[in-house]
């Protein structure tokens, strides 16, 4: 809630809990840098901007609107109205300018997505208001806001349109294999996203534990009584550590289908995030501000990715990247590798991206396809 609990940019009636607010936050404060970096590395595969051009002026985005009008219940002062309040609430603490449009489903499966190729509407499930209570359920209504403020509507409407899209000209050999080419790209930024936008909704709920039960629920249901947040947690680090050579290949299998990270990882990178000074310099109030979108470098976002992937292997006891560790000489060699690599491949000299040929965070925000019934792709 807002320190002062009044009304501001049309966000009234907000819970009475005070919380922290971040006036002008960026997105870049809370995204992961995998997500950064699998974005940009998307712009750059060969025939997404032809296909992402194509899809936005395929079909009018109205149309996805008034699916959710027609047959959703609309969250407002007089339908969900505790769901409208942590909307406005969430708004308020992360400075979303415009409160995007939400809808409740009917639907058992638990389930929540930020959609819109012109601006984003969020969609949560009956069976997700019905799982959660109130502090979780705050947290993901942080974490679709987030999306929002991120601008990942956009690009998630396209995997839903293009994984349907797939399915219907999967008899066509080549035809299929280029959709799921950039399905398959598509999958592995979606992934990365989820973390983002689970750290957005810690920073609008504000409650760890909260956020850790309501990822637990997702994997387990509703029957808080037989399970434990720290057990829950020891299963993330068995998944990891756990098995051989074997089992690290079956565990990329495992995940290249999916458009979410597996729930214990998920909860393990957010309670590592939470413990992180990243994190507690945003609750302090020092974070990267919305109106210096404009002059981040793209080599600067590659250099930061390239340095938590480095990171990341070094830390990592899965088999196969101790195994990539050894190879590159350990864990310090392959960071600098990646980083010489990164450097190289935004430098000038090698012709590779820079601030000033990336598009821009917002601009594909355009009138777009509408989809039929999407598939799930619960939060």
């Amino acid at each position: 809630m807002s320190d002062d609990g009044h009304e501001h940019n049309g966000h009234g009636r907000v819970p009475s809990r005070q919380r922290r607010r971040f006036p002008g936050i960026s997105s870049r404060a809370y995204e992961h840098p995998a997500d950064r970096s699998a974005l940009v590395a998307l712009r750059r595969l060969s025939g997404f901007d032809t296909v992402f051009k194509a899809l936005s002026g395929l079909l009018p985005e109205r149309s996805l609107r008034l699916l959710f009008l027609s047959d959703s219940v609309r969250v407002s002062d007089q339908q969900f109205t505790h769901l409208n309040d942590m909307l406005r609430d969430a708004c308020y603490i992360l400075d979303l300018e415009k409160v995007p449009p939400m809808y409740v489903n009917q639907d058992p499966q638990p389930n929540a997505m930020c959609i819109g190729l012109d601006e984003p509407i969020i969609v949560v499930t009956t069976g997700l208001v019905e799982l959660l209570d109130e502090e979780e359920m705050r947290a993901v209504v942080g974490h679709e806001v987030g999306h929002a403020l991120s601008g990942h509507s956009v690009y998630r409407t396209v995997l839903l349109f293009l994984t349907n899209l797939a399915l219907r000209v999967a008899w066509i050999p080549l035809g299929n294999l280029a959709v799921m080419a950039i399905v398959t790209a598509l999958r592995e930024w979606f992934r990365k996203s989820e973390l983002s936008a689970d750290r957005a909704g810690l920073l609008v709920g504000q409650d760890l534990q909260a956020s850790m039960r309501g990822l637990m629920k997702i994997a387990g249901g509703n029957h808080l009584h037989e399970m434990n947040v720290d057990a829950f947690l020891q299963q993330a680090e068995e998944y990891e550590a756990g098995g051989d050579l074997r089992d690290s290949v079956l565990k990329i299998l495992n995940v290249l289908p999916r458009s979410h990270p597996f729930t214990t990882v998920r909860a393990a990178e957010l309670k590592k995030w939470a413990a992180s000074r990243d994190h507690q310099r945003i609750m302090d109030g020092h974070y990267p501000r919305r109106d210096e979108d404009k002059d981040t470098s793209v080599g600067d976002s590659f250099k930061e990715s390239a340095a938590s992937y480095a990171s990341d292997v070094k830390s990592s006891k899965d088999p196969l990247m101790k195994l990539v560790s050894d190879i590159a000489g350990g864990a310090g060699g392959l960071g600098g590798r990646v980083k010489r690599g990164f450097e190289g491949f935004t430098s000038p000299s090698s012709g590779g991206a820079s601030a000033t040929d990336a598009p821009p965070k917002d601009d594909p925000w355009q009138d777009g396809p509408a989809r039929d019934a999407p598939p799930h792709d619960g939060e």
